[in-house]
């Protein structure tokens, strides 16, 4: 039996429409047979680099709907955060570089260490702009905090995620989430209906 290529879902530690999408994204793949590769990218550099955008809360009008629509989400899902759309936004680099380091030496404990980095910035609210606040989080069991340090200040991190980065880039990939199924984006965690009606009937 042929396998299936995994879905690739992108997504950027500050994006809370990202930690939405995070909760479900599993599940979804598993429906239908897939697997999930994750992938840490930086909304800086797409959306106001790349782009030459603001982000969406700086947005006139649209950062009302974004801020009306997250609040929204949660009621449906039942959902609570600590951390405020609004709150100053950490950066992001400690955190993806913890996880692009943990993908490259231990891959298969990436998607639980980014999903504990996310439940640590937005359910508890917490700043992880540094290494040592990154690797303060309740951890993976398989991820040493020291070991996680260096790998966070080590010379191979930076460049790893900057790799990663362009690599999404070249993808076409600017916002987060963003699934991709064989070659198809999904950009938005509203779309993940969407995405599961494709992977249902093989696109359209």
């Amino acid at each position: 039996m042929t396998q299936r290529s995994p879905l690739h879902f992108y997504f950027d530690f500050i994006s809370p429409f990202g930690y939405f999408a995070s909760l479900r994204i599993e599940a979804l793949a598993a429906r239908h047979g897939r697997s999930v590769e994750w992938h840490a990218m930086l909304l800086g550099v797409s959306v106001i680099k790349v782009m030459g955008l603001k982000s969406l809360l700086d947005t006139p009008l649209k950062g009302d709907y974004i801020r009306r629509d997250a609040k929204r989400y949660m009621r449906r899902h039942h959902l609570q955060l600590k951390r405020d759309l609004d709150d100053p936004v950490m950066d992001p680099r400690a955190a993806g570089r913890a996880f692009h380091w943990v993908k490259q030496q231990r891959p298969e404990l990436a998607a639980p260490l980014a999903q504990a980095i996310y439940h640590a910035h937005w359910v508890e609210g917490r700043d992880l702009s540094t290494a040592a606040e990154v690797a303060a989080i309740t951890l993976p069991d398989g991820i040493d905090r020291d070991w996680l340090v260096a790998g966070i200040q080590s010379d191979e991190a930076g460049p790893l995620l900057r790799s990663a980065v362009d690599a999404s880039l070249k993808d076409g990939i600017f916002g987060s989430p963003t699934v991709m199924i064989d070659g198809e984006p999904f950009w938005g965690t509203e779309t993940l209906a969407l995405a599961e009606e494709w992977l249902a009937c093989g696109g359209w």
